[in-house]
């Protein structure tokens, strides 16, 4: 580099000495100044004779360009010239009347003159088909005998043609002369001699050679400016000159090993040689670049682009350390500086740290992402373990407390802890030398991970063969670890709001370095930003555990015992937290039973708590037999009062807005009929028998707490026997992937098909349907109907006549007969029966009915029911009273309460029903004798 560097010092200072101060004037300057720019010797001479030589020869080949053009367009402007004045005199305004005038050639002759003398053309002669000239512009051919080839035009084709004549090279145009009717009736020709058109034309010549003249001088001053200023830039060397520099250029540009910069004084790189380039990484187009674009780092580009001079300094550029030399060039030369940068070699073990250094923040910033995806206590512990290796360690494992895992709070100091829950293990053949995952450690009070707990500080063990307390935790394992080649462990703990959660245990074995004092500090950081993660899955799960318990514990834990449907459920919390779905099944009077379905808006405790809340309000608007619209009514008016309530009770005065959807329907066996009325909830669907699957129209309105005091509008449906009935909520059929269309028709292919059970439908069903992850709450009820066949039910009308209550009860009791119930049974039924019908009669108004239902046993212990109900026509109510010793009356409904499993009364859109319930089973009835017991027993002697 020095030789070369110092040739090319030596070849420029004599160019300069050559050219030293070139702007000073000095005796005989101008003269030798001109001398130079015209001596072929110098470079700014041969280059000021070629541009002239290539200026004189465009000069010259523009001028005979232009000239054979013009003489080009002489022809052509002669050809358009004749046609337009032909045409123009042809289709003139009185040009044909003219014609037909008496004396057509007194009238055209003038105008044809003047037009003549307009256009620039030697004639315009009209003549007329038979050939007679009637204007000519010498007079003496007029009334002569046309000669040319004027045929085509007097056909009715203009036409224009070239001709060697008496004067010379010529022009002439015929134009036919058309009659209104479209008939030719003359022809107009115009010629015109080439000499006439190219007077013109010469007349423009001086001009072209005029302005070519100035072009070459305006062309050679230019190169003369340019040649003198290329002077100035050469300082006047010669080509051998010149090539000598370039060939010195081209050595330190590619052969010096020494990078070399030349910036500019706007920080832009000007120059950069090859050895410059593979130190800094250069892109192939740096040149021109701003020395910020580059993608240098920025502590070096920052010096590159400053005008600060720099000696020997160090900065890391493309994983080099560089030695970096700048100098400024002004004032010798432009505002720039130079900049040299050398390998430092000596350097290499710094640059291996900030290697090592740079990759830990990597792996810190890497670990920020993929630790803590989920808020799972056991995946993000596997991410730590995963981030680490082999990164930082061979092997990682993380043990963590017993509460941790079940969402619990760690206890507040761990000294004295030894036992530990492994969760994750990462590493090659680390499940076969390690605990295994999922194993409860006990380690002794010496071991790592106890000095660990018990101080709540990192602890490095450099060599493991050394340590007798690892030692003494499974000497038969130890040695096997020792014998695979891991040879050293730093246990830190995982804090997390000031509680140490559990540890963290980095392995190093085979060729990986042992753990240094510098490593802890890393791998504390690493520590910590896991145990934020896991404390947060921690905390997380126990919400997650409360939420689920409330939910199950707000759930139905079964299936209440009922004749009428056959039932099967599913219900599957959300992956990202429990939702507010429920479902119920309420045995209603009269073998009916209703079917709820609900959803309400959010996720955790809040949604749980709402939905017991809701199902409680269900239950007990269902036992009071309210119709399914009033249901529906009711239930939003509760959720309103809710949303009311939250508001109220918020500091900043909005509460969190409850909302629900909810679908009830009630199933009468008797009928088949289904009712039922949805506020914002999908509709169900139904699968006959024959497979078939329908997804009925129902009229919706708005969900809970929107309705904004709308009435709820309800359908009715009548099933068959043996039809499945779906009810469902919107996490079954609508996810991230799916839409709720799509949903359908993937529910209506699960529920398509043979004849299945409810439990093998809602099987089919969550196979079919269920993502990997759901993230809403999916709940599920399918039903079966059955039906009460006619020998199930019996009913009587009855007058309202005191007299009609006995053939009533002899009719039911041979019904009871026919059902073969034993005697007992037969006498409290007529007894419950008499006690209905009579206070029917009494108190209630025409139509009166009754109707006797037994049910079946389906399942369990229950040996069927059977049911008494006593329509009328009143809407008032009976009420259970005491009645006093002196009444005659008032023990009826005493009676029927003390026999009857149930009773009550419910409303119909023309009265009510008053029902009662009686098991079947044995001994659900008392005996006859203990009536007296039964009517007196309220009442002591002293009373009566």
């Amino acid at each position: 580099m020095s030789e070369v560097s110092g040739q090319t010092g030596r070849d420029v200072s004599r160019a300069s000495r050559r050219t030293r101060r070139p702007d000073l004037p000095r005796p005989g300057s101008e003269v030798r100044r001109t001398g130079s720019l015209l001596s072929v010797h110098s470079l700014a001479g041969q280059v000021f004779l070629l541009q002239l030589a290539v200026v004189l020869l465009l000069v010259a080949a523009t001028l005979v360009a232009l000239v054979v053009q013009a003489r080009g367009d002489v022809m052509a402007d002669a050809r358009r010239r004749t046609l337009a004045t032909a045409q123009t005199f042809a289709n003139a305004p009185g040009t044909v009347a003219a014609l037909h005038s008496a004396h057509p050639t007194a009238v055209l002759q003038p105008h044809a003159e003047a037009a003549r003398k307009a256009a620039g053309v030697d004639a315009i002669i009209v003549y007329g088909l038979d050939g007679i000239t009637l204007t000519h512009s010498d007079p003496r051919q007029i009334g002569k005998h046309v000669i040319g080839p004027y045929a085509a035009a007097a056909s009715g084709r203009p036409f224009t043609s070239t001709f060697e004549g008496s004067l010379g090279l010529s022009v002439i145009s015929a134009v036919p002369v058309r009659d209104p009717d479209g008939s030719v009736v003359a022809v107009v020709s115009v010629p015109v001699t080439v000499e006439t058109v190219q007077h013109r034309v010469n007349r423009q010549l001086p001009v072209l050679f005029g302005g070519a003249a100035a072009a070459l001088g305006v062309a050679a001053g230019g190169s003369g400016l340019v040649s003198r200023r290329l002077r100035r830039q050469t300082r006047g060397l010669g080509a051998a000159e010149m090539t000598r520099m370039y060939e010195h250029h081209d050595a330190v540009l590619h052969a010096v090993r020494e990078g070399v910069l030349i910036v500019g004084g706007e920080g832009r790189l000007l120059l950069a040689n090859d050895e410059a380039r593979r130190l800094l990484d250069l892109p192939t187009d740096a040149e021109r670049r701003h020395i910020t674009d580059l993608g240098l780092e920025e502590d070096l580009a920052g010096l590159l682009a400053s005008d600060r001079q720099a000696t020997d300094e160090v900065y890391l550029a493309a994983g080099r350390l560089l030695a970096v030399n700048k100098r400024l060039t002004a004032p010798h030369g432009p505002v720039g500086s130079v900049v040299t940068l050398r390998d430092s070699t000596e350097l290499r073990a710094l640059t291996g740290r900030a290697d090592v250094a740079r990759e830990r923040l990597r792996l810190l910033y890497d670990a920020g992402l993929q630790i803590g995806t989920t808020l799972e206590v056991k995946r993000t512990a596997e991410e730590l373990a995963e981030v680490a290796v082999p990164r930082f360690a061979d092997i990682v494992t993380v043990e963590l407390l017993e509460p941790v895992l079940r969402g619990e709070e760690s206890p507040g100091t761990t000294a004295g802890t030894t036992e530990l829950r492994r969760i994750a293990v990462a590493g090659p053949d680390a499940d076969d030398l390690l605990h295994p995952v999922g194993e409860l450690i006990r380690f002794v009070p010496a071991h790592p991970v106890s000095v660990t707990m018990t101080e709540g500080r990192p602890v490095l063990v450099g060599d493991l063969s050394a340590s007798d307390g690892w030692r003494a935790q499974h000497p038969e394992q130890t040695r096997r670890i020792l014998d695979h080649g891991i040879h050293s462990l730093l246990v830190v703990p995982l804090r997390a709001r000031g509680v140490v959660l559990g540890v963290v245990d980095f392995w190093r074995a085979k060729d990986s370095a042992p753990f240094e004092e510098e490593d802890m500090s890393f791998a504390e950081e690493l520590a910590s930003r896991a145990a934020v993660c896991i404390d947060n899955a921690r905390r997380y799960t126990r919400e997650h555990t409360m939420a689920v318990t409330l939910q199950h514990s707000l759930l139905p834990r079964g299936v209440p015992e009922q004749s009428a449907l056959d039932v099967a459920y599913r219900y599957l919390p959300a992956e990202a937290g429990v939702g507010g779905d429920w479902f119920d099944v309420i045995p209603l009077s009269g073998t009916r039973v209703a079917l709820v379905v609900g959803d309400v808006v959010g996720h955790g405790l809040h949604a749980a708590a709402t939905m017991g809340r809701l199902r409680t309000a269900v239950h007990n608007f269902a036992v009071l037999d309210m119709p399914v619209d009033e249901l529906l009514d009711r239930l939003d008016e509760l959720v309103a009062q809710i949303d009311a309530e939250e508001a109220a009770a918020a500091e900043d005065g909005h509460g969190m807005i409850t909302g629900a959807t909810c679908q009830y329907a009630v199933y009468d066996p008797t009928s088949g009929q289904l009712v039922l009325a949805t506020a914002g909830h999908p509709g169900p669907a139904v699968v006959r028998p024959d497979g078939t699957v329908d997804f009925p129209r129902l009229p919706v309105s708005p969900p809970l707490g929107l309705g904004a005091g709308l009435p709820v509008e309800t359908a009715e449906l009548t099933v068959p026997e043996g039809s499945r009935l779906v009810l469902y909520t919107d996490g079954l059929i609508e996810d991230r992937t799916r839409d709720i269309d799509a949903g359908l028709e993937a529910l209506r292919d699960a529920l398509s098909g043979p004849e299945r059970t409810p439990e093998a439908t809602c099987a089919a069903v969550m196979e079919a349907m269920l993502s990997d992850r759901p993230g809403d709450d999916i709940a599920l009820l399918v039903a079966r109907t059955r039906r009460l066949g006619p020998a199930q039910t019996a009913a009587w009308d009855v007058p309202r006549d005191p007299a009609a209550v006995a053939p009533v009860r002899a009719a039911c009791a041979r019904r009871l007969t026919e059902w073969g119930l034993e005697q007992q049974m037969t006498f409290t039924a007529e007894l419950i029966l008499s006690e209905l019908i009579t206070n029917a009669i009494r108190y209630g108004a025409e139509p009166i009915a009754v109707r006797l239902l037994r049910t079946a046993p389906t399942s369990g212990p229950a040996a069927g029911a059977l049911i008494f109900e006593v329509s009328d026509g009143s809407s008032t109510s009976p009420r259970l009273r005491r009645a006093e010793v002196t009444d005659e009356g008032g023990r009826g409904l005493l009676l029927v309460a003390r026999f009857a499993e149930r009773w009550g009364t419910r409303y119909t859109p023309t009265g009510k029903v008053i029902w009662a319930e009686q098991s079947l089973g044995t001994g659900a009835t008392p005996e006859k004798e203990g009536l007296d017991e039964i009517l007196l027993g309220p009442w002591d002697d002293t009373e009566l």
